[in-house]
């Protein structure tokens, strides 16, 4: 599991030119499931992600988590974090997760962020969406399992 998180003033995710999701202050996070994922990497996953420290204390340094400064989450699918890109000029999506599987730990990563935090946004699984966001510092990191 990858989540790419980005630290944000706002961000949204539009479908057909349609907002569908935002979040104010928080993280947008891409998240890639691959193969050898399951339950227990979803919960150690949505753990770390709301404990990790990404936000400025009152000295400016990154001490706060997401949970700290009660900001927002907006998760959204990206297979792509999946690829095997160590050779050749085309990326390798052997190891990502079966679509089923994918949406399955999705959906079980956000229910447990809701289930902590509360205020989980989303994009719409396996869609062609657009995603727009400002983002904070910029400070971007990549988690893996």
């Amino acid at each position: 599991m990858k989540c790419l998180l980005q630290r944000v003033h706002h961000a949204a995710v539009s479908i057909d030119e349609v907002t569908v999701s935002s979040i104010g202050p928080g993280l947008l996070v891409l998240l890639g499931i691959e193969q050898h994922d399951d339950a227990a990497a979803v919960a150690r996953m949505s753990q770390r992600l709301l404990g990790y420290r990404v936000f400025a204390d009152a000295e400016g340094r990154m001490n706060l988590s997401v949970r700290d400064v009660g900001g927002e989450v907006l998760v959204v699918s990206q297979f792509t974090l999946a690829a095997d890109t160590q050779k050749g000029a085309r990326p390798s999506f052997s190891s990502a997760a079966a679509p089923a599987m994918a949406r399955t730990l999705y959906d079980d990563f956000v229910d447990a962020l809701r289930a902590d935090l509360g205020r989980v946004a989303t994009g719409q699984f396996a869609a062609d969406m657009q995603v727009s966001l400002v983002n904070d510092g910029p400070v971007t990191f990549l988690l893996e399992s």
